[in-house]
């Protein structure tokens, strides 16, 4: 199946795909390749990359409301070309896709346009990723783009309206920002902006609440980045309790192998990468969510950092009933260390 058709089926309600966003283990042939050594460059590179065949402007947000509870916040726009382009022009696709989780409840909704419409995109000056009204814009004065913004949605039941401030720097991931996602050598380009604290609020469906708490920005493109036998990934953003971070993945294969890459953040912004093998992710308990059954407890240790935990989900049922569906929540965690985080788990069927 090619490119184009997997797209089209995008459009479907209730197309599925075991591999993610576009077919991510299908050949691009003609699209631009992800090469290690390239310098990432910014502001630059917090914009659309249209040479390539896919990208994502990402932020997670675990929050605590003044009534006492937890939530998280996702919000997400994903570009995938019909075709290589010099700009973003006619041939992208762009999809919204925005989360809000409370204990009992997951909120989900989606959003789709075509490019030349005016009514998705990322602009520069003042930087501005949007959707409809969904929209993540800089409020900056001055040096980078990402060390201010605000970050809005509205779905039919909730919406959230935060402001995130940056305390730290930039990070890039795997290879000064060159992330291999298999054996075979598929790649990304992949860096975060893991240090925003947040305040704002969530209109619920009785209330409006007000909340304080942490979110973390990932910015990802590629062309090709799984490999074909690659079904699905599991991902973790981990936010310690001495102000250090954990970004950690890992991509299954249909033989059962598990390929790893992590980057431990220091509180001061200084990356640690980890290869394949050196983070391990065992599942310990599942959960029977959307009639698939979705491992929502982990046990994750990366032995160099003296780190064994097991993580619980606010919401074990965050399911995101997307064209593409997958799991997506908060979640905190308890063992060497404490904190909160996100996971995002794809390709469980």
């Amino acid at each position: 199946m090619n490119v184009k058709v997997l797209l089209l089926l995008l459009w479907l309600p209730g197309a599925a795909f075991a591999q993610g966003f576009a077919g991510l283990g299908r050949d691009a042939d003609e699209f631009a390749d992800p090469q290690r050594g390239t310098t990432l460059r910014f502001p630059q590179d917090h914009l659309a990359h249209p040479m390539y065949r896919i990208e994502w402007w990402y932020v997670t947000a675990t929050l605590s409301g003044a009534d006492g509870r937890d939530y998280g916040v996702q919000w997400t726009l994903f570009r995938s070309a019909l075709r290589p382009e010099d700009d973003a022009g006619t041939h992208q696709i762009w999809m919204g896709h925005a989360g809000l989780t409370t204990s009992d409840q997951h909120y989900a909704a989606e959003r789709r346009a075509r490019s030349g419409l005016g009514v998705a995109g990322v602009e520069p000056a003042p930087l501005h990723a949007f959707i409809d009204d969904w929209s993540m814009r800089s409020t900056a004065h001055s040096g980078d783009p990402l060390d201010e913004l605000g970050l809005t949605a509205r779905m039919p039941q909730v919406a959230y309206d935060l402001t995130l401030t940056a305390t730290g720097p930039l990070v890039l991931h795997g290879d000064a920002g060159y992330s291999k996602k298999s054996p075979a050598g598929q790649a990304s380009y992949y860096y975060s902006q893991p240090f925003y604290t947040v305040t704002g609020t969530l209109d619920l469906p009785q209330e409006t609440v007000a909340v304080t708490g942490n979110a973390w920005l990932d910015r990802e493109w590629s062309s090709q980045p799984l490999a074909d036998d690659q079904t699905g990934w599991d991902w973790f953003s981990l936010q310690f309790q001495d102000g250090a971070r954990l970004m950690g993945f890992g991509l299954r294969s249909r033989n059962g192998d598990h390929f790893t890459s992590a980057t431990w953040i220091e509180a001061d912004g200084t990356p640690i990468h980890y290869g394949d093998g050196d983070l391990v992710l065992t599942p310990l308990e599942q959960t029977e969510v959307a009639g698939r059954t979705v491992p929502t407890v982990w046990r994750v240790q990366l032995a160099d950092k003296g780190l064994d935990i097991t993580t619980q989900p606010l919401n074990s049922s965050s399911w995101m009933s997307t064209s593409f569906p997958y799991w997506e929540g908060p979640i905190r965690f308890e063992g060497s260390h404490a904190g909160r985080g996100y996971l995002e788990m794809t390709g469980y069927d």
